[in-house]
């Protein structure tokens, strides 16, 4: 199936030549957070060259990852089981590589199921087990997500809804992850705008969200 192989008898090796070719990571996050249509695919991965999408998606149902499913008259595809076993895989993967980040260029987009993946990586369900619960909404960039915790769940979907926060913000959400930024520093300094609710519960976002660069 892999269009590269390794020639080593390894699962390291074998799992690289099921997921390592270029893209192939990214329409896993994308349908780990929940079924796409083959231009849903497309558009949240802007750059992908549509015969790389259908190459890499072709690979992964060979391989067991994917599949295509009807609903309501269209076809979406989805992770088989086997495919969402990825998920620690890919939630770990995003926590390494949120510490090489840095600053954002001027052509890197932030898209909806991305910043979610982002938001499930840096879940803390033991510090919001003690938290009461608390739902935000989020304009990130062009990504609204409606974020819902409570105790140890959270519940990311995409547009508006009732919430406790309203509040916007660009890429540099990532500094008020990281702890870079305290919740009050970077509502001061612009970096989150608070549109509606108590500017306070910033605070229990960033203690409920957060990974260390």
């Amino acid at each position: 199936m892999a269009a590269r192989e390794y020639g080593q008898y390894c699962g390291v090796t074998r799992a690289l030549e099921l997921v390592g070719e270029r893209w192939a990571m990214l329409i896993v996050r994308d349908l780990l957070v929940g079924p796409r249509r083959y231009g849903e695919l497309a558009a949240g991965l802007p750059r992908i060259p549509s015969n790389i999408l259908a190459a890499r998606l072709k690979e992964l149902q060979e391989a067991g990852i994917i599949r295509r499913a009807p609903r309501s008259r269209i076809i979406v595809y989805e992770l088989t089981p086997y495919g969402r076993e990825l998920e620690p895989v890919v939630l770990a993967l995003g926590a390494w590589g949120f510490k090489a980040m840095g600053d954002p260029r001027d052509d890197q987009v932030i898209t909806p199921d991305s910043m979610t993946m982002a938001l499930r990586t840096a879940f803390r369900a033991d510090v919001a087990a003690a938290l009461p619960a608390t739902a935000y909404a989020a304009h990130l960039g062009p990504a609204e997500l409606l974020i819902r915790v409570d105790g140890t769940r959270l519940q990311v979907s995409r547009g508006a809804g009732p919430a406790d926060l309203d509040f916007a913000a660009g890429p540099g959400i990532r500094r008020l992850i990281s702890g870079e930024l305290a919740p009050e520093r970077a509502i001061a300094s612009g970096v989150v705008e608070v549109l509606r609710g108590p500017g306070e519960l910033l605070d229990r976002f960033a203690t409920t969200f957060h990974l260390a660069a």
